[in-house]
C-alpha cells in the first residue's frame, strides 16, 4: 500500500493535493544521463510541492526538494540529527540565555547575485512568525521577542524566555532574499542548487549553482519526478527512468529490489507517525478512560503488519527513536480488548458509544480507518467513517477543531512538545505537562531538557492523549551506481548535493 502523497506535520499545510504521475515532460534519463560531476540524478517521489514557499502551505514537497538544496538556514540538521553551523559562521549566547548573537558567513550570494546580509535573516525569521505564516516552526520560534541587525553581518535575537532549542529550530528556517518577490512560484536562495523549472504534476528540476559559497554539488542537476501510484514509481526505478526513490511506497514490491544487485535498499530512520488523534476537549474523548479503552482495543501491531509487512516501528508515543528523549512506551496502553471493555465500563459507557472518524481520502488513511472500525466494534464502539479531502481536513479539523476523532500523519521530529499547547488541534490540556515542556525549553543543559521531556511524554501516554498507531519506515531504494544519498527521513529533508553516479 502506498503512503500519503504529502504528509502533514505540525503547523500543517493549508493545501494538500495528490501528486500526478510523472508526465512525458520528465527528462526520465535515469542511469544513462552522465556520470560524476556531469550527472543528472533522477529522483522519484510522491511529495510534489503545493507551491515553493514553506511558510505558505508548500508542504512536505518543499522540504524534500528545496530545504538544504535551494534554501539554507543559519544551521543545518545532518542526516543523523546533529545541528551544524551553516549560514551562521558562529554565535554566542548571553549568560542569562536571553540574547543570541549570530555572525554570518561572508561571501554568501543568493542565486540572483545579491549578497546575504542580516536584513535577509531578520526578514526570513519574521516571515515565519507572521500572522499568515503556515510554517511548521512558527510556534517553536514563539520565544523570540525581537530580531535586530546592528550591521550587515550580525543578527541579534532577543528572547522572551530561555530557548535551549533555538539553534535547532533555526535549522528549519529557510533564509530568503528580503528583496525577492513571488516566493510561491520562484526562488532566490543561497543553496548549492537553483531552480531550473517546475512542471506541475510532473517534474521539478534543480541545477548546480556555480556561485555557491561552499562545496559545490557533486552532480550537475537533480530532477524530482512525481508520481501518485506506487507501481508507477517502482516501474520507473526498474526501467532506469529514475535513479532513486526517496521513500518506498509499496513494501510488497521490495523483493524485486532486494534480490537484484542493481539496486541498494536502505531502511533508514523515520520521524513520520500515523496518529488516531482524539479531540480531547469533546465528549467522550474528554474522558481519559475512554481514550485508554479505544487505544487498548486497537491491535497496532496487526495494523502495521497489514500495511508495511515487516517494516515500521511501534513506539507507543509521539517520540521516535531518533529523538533524545525516546522511550519505548508500547506497554502503557497495551492491546487488550478485555481491558478496553473494563475501562469503558469504568467510564460509564458499558454498552459502548458511536463516534465519527474524519478520515483523509489518501492512503493509508482509508484502510486504517476500516481496520479501526472493525477493531472497535469488538468492544461495542461504532465508528462512522467520514472521508474528507486534505483541504477539508485542514479547514475542518486543524483550523476549526470541528471533529471528534481523526487520522493524520505528523512528519516532524521533536514534535511531542505540541502536546504542551492546549490550543493545538487535538485539544490535550494537562497543566503539569505544559509546565514540564515549558521548563524543558528553558533548561540550561540538554540532560535536563531530556529528563523533563521524558517525564512529559510518559504523562502524555498515561493520559492516552492520542493513539500513536505506528512509526513509518524510511525505505530508500537506489540504483547501485549511486552513492552519497541520505537514508534517514528526519523531517523529510533530502539533501541531493553529495549524490554521485558512477
Amino acid at each position: 500500500m502506498k503512503k500519503a502523497p504529502l504528509l502533514i506535520g505540525i503547523a500543517l499545510t493549508a493545501t494538500l493535493a495528490l501528486a500526478g504521475c510523472a508526465a512525458s515532460g520528465s527528462s526520465g534519463s535515469g542511469t544513462g544521463n552522465g556520470t560524476g560531476k556531469n550527472a543528472t540524478i533522477e529522483i522519484g517521489s510522491v511529495y510534489e510541492p503545493q507551491n515553493l514557499d514553506n511558510t505558505a502551505g508548500g508542504g512536505q514537497g518543499v522540504t524534500e526538494a528545496l530545504s538544504g538544496n535551494v534554501y539554507e538556514g543559519l544551521f543545518r540538521l545532518t542526516d543523523d540529527g546533529k545541528v551544524e553551523n551553516l549560514l551562521a559562521k558562529d554565535y554566542t549566547a548571553s549568560a542569562d540565555g536571553l540574547t543570541y548573537t549570530f555572525t554570518l558567513r561572508s561571501g554568501v550570494k543568493f542565486h540572483s547575485g545579491a549578497t546575504l546580509t542580516s536584513k535577509d535573516v531578520k526578514f526570513s525569521i519574521e516571515k515565519v512568525l507572521s500572522d499568515t505564516s503556515q510554517s511548521a516552526r512558527k510556534s517553536s520560534l514563539a520565544p523570540i521577542a525581537s530580531v535586530a541587525t546592528p550591521d550587515d553581518s550580525t543578527v541579534v535575537i532577543t528572547l522572551k524566555g530561555r530557548s535551549i532549542s533555538l539553534p535547532y529550530n533555526l535549522s528549519y528556517v529557510s533564509i530568503y532574499n528580503h528583496a525577492a518577490k513571488n516566493f510561491t512560484k520562484s526562488e532566490d536562495g543561497t543553496g548549492p542548487y537553483e531552480l531550473d523549472q517546475w512542471k506541475r504534476g510532473s517534474t521539478l528540476s534543480l541545477t548546480r549553482f556555480d556561485g555557491y559559497w561552499g562545496t559545490k554539488a557533486k552532480n550537475a542537476e537533480v530532477v524530482f519526478n512525481y508520481f501518485s501510484d506506487a507501481t508507477a514509481l517502482n516501474n520507473a526505478l526498474l526501467t532506469n527512468a529514475v535513479d532513486i526513490v526517496t521513500s518506498e511506497q509499496s513494501p510488497d514490491a521490495l523483493s524485486q529490489f532486494t534480490s537484484n544487485n542493481d539496486y541498494t535498499v536502505s531502511d533508514g530512520k523515520s520521524t513520520t507517525k500515523l496518529l488516531l488523534a482524539f479531540n480531547d476537549k469533546v465528549a467522550p474523548f474528554n474522558n481519559v478512560l475512554v481514550r485508554k479503552a479505544v487505544t487498548s482495543a486497537i491491535d497496532n501491531k496487526k495494523l502495521l503488519s497489514s500495511i508495511w509487512g515487516k517494516y515500521g516501528t511501534l513506539t507507543g508515543s509521539m517520540v521516535p527513536p531518533s529523538d533524545p528523549w525516546y522511550e519505548n512506551l508500547t506497554s502503557v496502553n497495551p492491546y487488550d480488548p478485555s481491558l478496553a471493555k473494563k475501562e469503558l465500563a469504568q467510564a460509564g459507557l458499558p454498552n459502548g458509544f458511536t463516534f465519527t472518524l474524519d478520515t483523509p481520502n489518501y492512503d493509508p488513511h482509508p484502510a486504517a480507518a476500516e481496520f479501526i472500525k472493525s477493531e472497535l466494534a469488538n468492544i461495542g464502539v461504532t465508528v462512522t467513517i467520514n472521508t474528507i479531502t486534505a483541504d477539508e481536513w485542514y479547514s475542518k479539523v486543524y483550523k476549526a477543531h470541528d471533529f471528534v476523532a481523526t487520522l493524520q500523519e505528523h512528519v516532524n521530529d521533536r514534535d511531542v512538545v505540541f502536546y504542551g499547547n492546549p490550543d493545538f488541534y487535538w485539544g490535550y490540556d494537562n497543566t503539569q505537562v505544559t509546565q514540564w515542556i515549558g521548563d524543558a525549553e528553558q533548561a540550561t543543559s540538554t540532560a535536563d531538557q531530556t529528563a523533563l521531556l521524558k517525564k512529559a511524554n510518559e504523562q502524555i501516554v498515561a493520559d492516552a492523549a492520542s493513539d500513536w498507531l505506528y512509526l513509518y519506515p524510511q525505505i530508500v531504494v537506489a540504483s547501485s551506481t549511486l552513492s552519497g544519498y541520505p537514508i534517514n527521513g528526519l523531517n523529510s529533508q533530502f539533501y541531493a548535493y553529495d549524490i554521485v553516479k558512477k
